[in-house]
């Protein structure tokens, strides 16, 4: 009798869990990426493109993603269930007080960040988001074709890139030149594009280990057509698997 009570009490455990709706948790995913598009400021039409992207990426290389603008996420609970957070063109000023704690709480414990295009267009007068993304938006001239240069080949990110990449994208200029505190991992050739005003190193993708987490950027991204480029694609995964500590 008690090892019939045994096995009912397991099955309704099973089938409690696979009923409760979790979209954190699947069977086979080796980590979990929080997708945060909250906007406050400018907003991006490829922000559904760049989900459903990242989402695939998940499905394909073993991953579990969870798509939300709800800031509520940002309790320290919250947060530890993911290995990385992905900020996908977000803008303005997001989180409050608490909900930047948990972020940073978050970083501290070893968490991953991932910040796509205008995620440094975000959280101006939070000094340590600053830091932790790089650098800060300063603005754009309009979307053409240009040629990025790999500055950095050894990173799972770019390492399937080749030397010159030409594409077309939202060109963004920076407040501050992140060089002195990121490494480098891409630059875009001003004399290719008109509008750039960083000189010869101009940075458009970079990484670094942060107050003992990870933060890796991209400022690519803005178009819709960004999320079905293979490259790009490559690119945002070599990131996402970085930030994530894989």
């Amino acid at each position: 009798m008690q090892s019939v009570l045994a096995v009912l009490l397991i099955f309704f455990f099973f089938i409690l869990s696979c009923s409760s709706g979790d979209p954190l948790v699947t069977a086979d995913g080796d980590f979990k990426a929080l997708v945060f598009s909250k906007t406050a400021g400018f907003r991006h039409d490829s922000i559904p493109a760049g989900i459903a992207a990242i989402k695939k990426l998940g499905d394909e290389n073993g991953f579990a993603t969870h798509a939300t603008e709800d800031a509520v996420i940002f309790k320290s609970d919250s947060l530890a269930k993911f290995a990385v957070v992905v900020f996908l063109n977000t803008s303005g000023d997001i989180l409050d007080s608490a909900q930047k704690a948990a972020l940073q709480t978050y970083i501290s414990n070893g968490g991953g960040f991932v910040g796509i295009h205008s995620a440094s267009d975000t959280e101006y007068n939070w000094p340590w988001y600053g830091e932790l993304v790089g650098a800060y938006f300063q603005n754009h001239p309009q979307i053409q074709t240009a040629t990025v240069v790999v500055n950095d080949s050894s990173h799972v990110s770019t390492a399937h890139l080749p030397s010159q990449w030409t594409r077309t994208d939202e060109w963004y200029n920076f407040r501050t030149h992140p060089s002195d505190r990121v490494q480098v991992l891409l630059r875009v050739d001003e004399n290719t594009y008109s509008g750039g005003s960083m000189g010869a190193a101009h940075p458009v993708a970079w990484y670094h280990e942060f107050d003992d987490g990870r933060a890796w950027y991209t400022a690519m991204g803005h178009t819709k057509e960004s999320y079905s480029e293979t490259l790009f694609l490559q690119h945002l995964l070599g990131g996402i698997q970085w930030a994530a500590g894989r």
